[in-house]
């Protein structure tokens, strides 16, 4: 691994795309600590000390706060984080599947490609604008008097160009650097918070058996990193894991010489939706309590004891701490978008079309149709086992939390989403640098050859 590590900053276009992309990182989190003008930072750091994330709200707070890297106690000018942009990439490819003239461009290729990005910028600035006068809304009670018009200006504008600054960042290190640059924004958000938490383990825990509460004894510790452990060993084996089906390429006679007759392996991903699934699960997950605890104060409901008793169930019913009926409901979107997103990005009759057009078969099916059947067939199934664990790992900060009272801002850095993200994204870092080494004729990290998948 040593020899590796060396071998990889021996090659000059490599170790200067790895400083590249570490260098872009580092601004991108010095930009957390430079705040918007015109807010009382003491006030906003009071009340997110004393904010209840067991809340409706404050659970908001914490997940946003997840994947931005950022933190409420202080309005910074990345406080949006990249998510603006990811969230305008989600609709137009969801778009894609119903406006014919995205579809098309989709078909293009290359320069497609190209012009759906410009879309994407485009609309990534009014979700910038209208996320982050949403944010300020909240904020507007620690703004400095007087300021009020001032700080709700520089405070979008801030944000906005906050946002497109990370958004061309990211873009930076997808030409020059390694790996893809939104995801590493995403992935640096998540680690940056978890010294915190492994900090808040430490200083609450307590060696000895019996601890008090709000303590950490040696069982719950043990339990904590052995969960830790299983979670990233299935996050690599789940992102790893495909499905090869055999593929037989048709012979052709080209003069007096035969040509073609190659076997070969599609490989379908076991979890083709990665978080996806989770994070639209995730967002969904986190508005009926709030709207339903904002139903339960309009005057006319409140004044009824029987409506308010209802409306006040319902939301206690999707709120985080009501257990089995909150994890049910979570597992169920999750399968749901897990067969949403398989059916957006998984096209069976293009790719039966393109093994046709290449002059290749699966072995006792006729291509076309009865392919694109069994291709679609095999998918279902296949995304059934990677939803399953997707429910799994999206539910493990929950169990946690309630059978061991580790708080869940701990439990959910520890596994769930965020690990999975931290995994997935370090999987594909190291395999782009991994065939770097193996092109110049480097051995890779494996001793074993080059890392692979994990098929079935």
């Amino acid at each position: 691994m040593l020899r590796t590590l060396v071998n990889v900053f021996k090659i000059p276009d490599l170790r200067n795309k790895i400083l590249f992309t570490v260098a872009l990182l580092c601004i991108y989190r010095i930009g957390f600590h430079i705040p918007v003008p015109g807010f009382d930072q003491g006030k906003i750091l009071k009340v997110d000390e004393d904010r209840d994330d067991d809340d409706p709200v404050g659970k908001v707070a914490a997940y946003l706060q997840m994947f931005s890297g950022g933190r409420m106690d202080q309005s910074s000018l990345f406080g949006l984080g990249i998510m603006p942009y990811i969230s305008a990439s989600i609709i137009l490819m969801l778009l894609g599947e119903i406006v014919p003239t995205l579809r098309k461009l989709r078909q293009e290729g290359a320069t497609g490609y190209k012009k759906i990005q410009e879309y994407t910028r485009y609309l990534t600035v009014p979700l910038c604008i209208i996320q982050s006068m949403m944010m300020i809304k909240v904020m507007g009670a620690f703004t400095y008097a007087g300021l009020e018009r001032q700080a709700l200006f520089m405070g979008v504008l801030g944000m906005t160009a906050g946002t497109l600054f990370l958004m061309w960042l990211g873009e930076q290190i997808d030409e020059y650097g390694i790996g893809n640059g939104i995801s590493l924004i995403i992935m640096a958000g998540i680690v940056a918070r978890m010294p915190w938490a492994i900090g808040w383990v430490w200083s609450h825990a307590e060696m000895r058996v019996g601890a008090g509460e709000g303590s950490y004894g040696p069982g719950t510790i043990a339990v904590l990193i052995g969960g830790f452990i299983f979670v990233v060993a299935g996050a690599i084996l789940i992102t790893q894991g495909q499905r090869r089906i055999p593929i037989q390429q048709a012979k052709q006679m080209r003069g007096r010489r035969m040509y073609g007759g190659q076997r070969h392996y599609l490989p379908l991903r076991i979890n083709h939706g990665g978080v996806m699934p989770i994070i639209f699960a995730s967002s969904l997950m986190m508005f009926p309590s709030v709207i339903f605890q904002q139903i339960a104060r309009i005057p006319g409901i409140r004044e009824s004891q029987l409506w308010s008793d209802i409306v006040l169930r319902i939301s206690d019913a999707f709120n985080r701490s009501s257990g089995f009926t909150y994890n049910l409901i979570f597992i169920l979107l999750i399968f749901l978008f897990a067969y949403f997103w398989t059916t957006v990005q998984f096209q069976p009759k293009e790719m039966a079309k393109r093994l046709r057009d290449a002059g290749s078969f699966i072995p006792g099916l006729r291509p076309g149709h009865r392919t694109a059947e069994y291709l679609e067939r095999v998918m279902i199934r296949i995304t059934y086992y990677g939803a399953a664990f997707l429910s799994f790992i999206a539910v493990v900060p929950s169990v946690i939390t309630q059978l061991l009272g580790v708080d869940y801002r701990v439990s959910m850095f520890l596994g769930g989403t965020g690990l999975l993200i931290v995994v997935s994204v370090s999987l594909d870092i190291v395999q782009r640098v991994e065939a770097n080494l193996i092109m110049r004729n480097y051995e890779g990290f494996s001793d074993s050859g080059r890392i692979k998948g994990a098929h079935s």
